[in-house]
């Protein structure tokens, strides 16, 4: 009981920070004079109050935290926080359920960029701000932001940090303390928002647009201020400035955290997985620029690869955005998209997936096997980047493709059971379970989750959350040997 208290207290901690957080669409508020400043007023109040409260009562069961404890907060405050996020779009968008609020803020915070909402030009400008904030801030982690300025949280940090990253090589350490890694990888983070910022408000989109699509393309979330995306601005140069940062938030930050620290590029170009991220953009770029243009979607190849390079960089890297319905390209261009979104990013960074490193174990391991049907004798361990991996690791690697198999399985099953066709339910679990955001079907890129029903939508709410805790953080609560002393 003292142990579910004490993670309690850490998750009321985490709460008034949160509530900290509200200040900035507040202040677009009270700038603009829309009507949701209240409504931002009322839940950042709630927010503070209910965590400040839930930390002192229970101010006297504070401890370390033991390595089980990490799970049970991340999962707690990834429940939690949603909710809390969900108030001011309850309060400020007349008509909007429960459930379609928390899924908004689920999909934001999950940076997923799913969307129930639609007439996002009309919604007040402080709304806008807070869903593309949300994937700023739930793209690396609200639980790496507390581990890097809340020295409260003391030695017990490590476990967050673990169980709240992404990529199955997560005990590499970068620095001798892990506060200091975590405050490292938000200081690179924060860097290249500044460097997107600017560059979108140089390419020509207004400082507040500037500002929430920096959000949501640094966090590869994909939410937008407008119902066309980036198809309201039409401009080559602005698709532009999407593609270079969506490419660059599709790497590992740790990876710019030790190239900066070596003040050196190498660590950037000797990296096996970003390496095959941008083999596998490249390739599949040139394969669906060719195919959608041979097959008379477009006049000339040139606008043909425009349009593709977009889509296959927002899509693979699990953002989102769109210019144009690629659900209308044939469908091996759109789905071969859909499926670079499972795995294309790397570990580590703000996308979703099962991540390149995962993939590039797998294919080794794969090949490993085939060898040793040839010689059954032969000591062959996998090897990445020049270092052996270890057997845990690559354990962990195949329970979790099966967990994942199984889990895109299960869910597109519930989905079917509920009445929706094999492409909507199919690619909605896809889309949900890797953080990629719109699918294909009746949640396609011209459409959004607004059709669902109640219960299809709290399935897809759940998926963004196992798919974002990368399923074995979440599952594991599940098992009856976690919760024995």
């Amino acid at each position: 009981m003292n142990n579910t208290l004490a993670v309690v207290g850490l998750v009321g901690r985490i709460l008034v920070l949160f509530a900290l957080l509200m200040a900035v669409p507040l202040a677009f508020a009270l700038a603009q004079h829309d009507p949701a400043e209240y409504a931002f007023l009322i839940a950042s109040g709630i927010t503070f109050a209910s965590g400040l409260l839930t930390s002192l009562a229970t101010r006297r069961f504070r401890r370390e935290l033991q390595p089980r404890d990490g799970f049970v907060l991340v999962a707690l405050v990834w429940i939690v926080l949603p909710a809390f996020a969900a108030l001011p779009l309850l309060l400020a968008i007349p008509g909007l359920s429960v459930t379609d609020a928390y899924f908004e803020a689920m999909s934001g915070f999950s940076a997923t960029g799913a969307t129930v909402l639609t007439g996002l030009d009309e919604l007040p400008l402080s709304v806008n701000v807070w869903r593309c904030f949300l994937q700023l801030v739930g793209g690396l982690g609200i639980i790496v932001l507390a581990v890097a300025i809340l020295p409260l949280l003391g030695v017990g940090g490590a476990q967050l940090f673990k169980a709240e990253m992404a990529g199955p090589m997560k005990d590499a350490k970068l620095t001798p303390r892990i506060a200091e890694t975590a405050r490292g990888l938000w200081s690179v983070y924060a860097v290249g928002c500044v460097a997107c910022f600017f560059a979108y408000a140089a390419a020509g989109m207004s400082w507040a647009d500037a500002f929430m699509h920096m959000c949501s393309t640094m966090g590869l979330g994909g939410f937008s201020s407008h119902d066309a995306s980036f198809g309201y601005w039409n401009s080559p140069l602005i698709e532009a400035v999407a593609v270079v940062f969506m490419l660059l938030a599709g790497v590992s930050i740790a990876v710019y955290f030790v190239a900066w620290r070596q003040r050196s590029l190498r660590p950037l170009w000797r990296n096996v997985e970003a390496r095959a991220y941008l083999a596998v953009m490249i390739g599949a770029t040139l394969l669906i620029s060719v195919y959608i243009w041979v097959d008379g979607h477009y006049d000339s190849y040139a606008e043909a690869l425009r349009h593709t390079v977009f889509h296959v960089v927002s899509v693979g890297t699990t953002t989102g955005y769109a210019t144009q319905d690629y659900a209308q390209w044939p469908v091996f261009a759109a789905l071969l998209m859909v499926l670079l979104g499972c795995f294309a990013t790397c570990g580590g960074s703000t996308g979703g997936g099962i991540k390149m490193v995962r993939m590039l174990l797998l294919l080794k391991q794969s090949y490993l096997e085939l060898v040793r049907i040839v010689h059954p004798n032969v000591v062959n361990p996998v090897v990445m980047g020049g270092q052996v991996v270890s057997p845990r690791v690559m354990q962990n690697v195949i329970a979790f493709m099966m967990l994942y198999g199984a889990s895109l399985v299960a869910l597109t099953m519930v989905l079917l059971f509920s009445g929706l066709d094999v492409v909507t339910a199919f690619t909605a679990v896809i889309a949900c379970v890797n953080n990629i955001g719109p699918g294909l079907g009746e949640v396609g890129p011209a459409l959004n989750f607004q059709g669902l029903n109640d219960f299809q939508t709290w399935v897809c709410t759940f998926g963004m959350l196992l798919g974002r805790l990368e399923l074995l953080s979440l599952l594991v609560l599940f098992t009856p040997q976690f919760w024995r002393r």
